[in-house]
């Protein structure tokens, strides 16, 4: 059983953005694959829960009027993984929320509650950094858009103001446009665990492939947020294509994580994966781009 207060349920954005404003303790619930793990366990017992699980103009993925790609947060990972947008622009988000949990918890689990947890390990939080995502909130006070950076603010704690709930996510055409990229979870099992570590590449090449003309990495688990590296993005930008570059790249990784100490893996343990994990992510990007060694 599940000790709750109470549960509302939304069936629109403005009903959903009414009911935090009038219950502003209560928690947002969306597939609930946290949310009631957690009450079961007695970590959000006695709270009142709004259901948004039935806003249905929150689901979906579509190139909305500014050619962003727009991803309503109640899209499950399996709608993600199997959208035909994301695999013709930014088929590495498919992969990366395609090894999420078990098929149940891709099929009910969002991208919009994978991000609002504010956990520097979801598998979705690396790829969605390298690629420059946006988060569009919406309140009392109409739409709010900031980038994916500025919405972790610390471990577990995103910038969601009262009222608000996150609508989507967009991947703006500067970010994806002729772009391909790579990502690798370490984890200590290959399936149905939480990551140790998880890279994010992309890369732009030039038309003859030769030159990598702007690359992007970012971790998870490397940092109490997910973060960018951008020493690695500063030593790739401009360079040519070439097994020199890709180990300049992978070292410089270190001027910018700081991965933690914990049961799963030491500190020195994650710097020394997120050097190989760099390396071979750009590798991977690049061949994918078109390019060769």
């Amino acid at each position: 059983m599940y000790d709750m207060k109470e549960l509302y349920e939304a069936f629109s954005v403005e009903e959903a953005v009414k009911l935090r404003v009038e219950h502003p303790e209560a928690q947002v619930i969306a597939g609930g694959s946290d949310v009631l793990v957690q009450m079961r366990e007695g970590k959000r017992a006695g709270k009142e829960l709004i259901s948004i699980y039935l806003v249905d103009e929150l689901r979906g993925i579509r190139i909305d009027e500014e050619e962003n790609i727009r991803i309503g947060s109640l899209t499950s990972f399996s709608h993600i993984t199997k959208d035909p947008i994301i695999q013709k622009y930014i088929n590495v988000l498919g992969e990366a929320v395609d090894q999420v949990g078990g098929p149940q918890i891709r099929n009910i689990g969002t991208i919009g509650g994978n991000t609002c947890n504010g956990v520097t390990s979801a598998d979705s939080s690396s790829t969605l950094h390298a690629w420059e995502a946006v988060v569009e909130l919406t309140g009392p006070e109409g739409v709010r858009r900031l980038p994916i950076k500025d919405f972790y603010i610390k471990a577990g704690t995103v910038d969601i103001r009262e009222g608000e709930i996150q609508t989507a996510i967009l991947i703006p055409k500067a970010s994806y446009e002729n772009t391909y990229g790579y990502y690798w979870k370490y984890a200590m099992r290959n399936a149905m665990d939480i990551a140790t570590t998880g890279c994010s590449v992309n890369v732009r090449l030039s038309p003859d492939k030769k030159t990598i003309e702007r690359a992007r990495i970012a971790y998870g688990v490397a940092a109490p947020v997910p973060v960018r590296a951008p020493h690695a993005e500063a030593v790739a930008n401009g360079a040519p294509v070439s097994e020199e570059t890709v180990g300049k790249f992978a070292l410089a990784v270190l001027e910018d994580i700081n991965p933690r100490d914990s049961w799963r893996a030491g500190k020195a343990f994650r710097q020394h994966i997120s050097v190989e994990m760099a390396r071979r992510c750009l590798r991977a990007s690049i061949l994918r781009a078109g390019g060769a060694f």
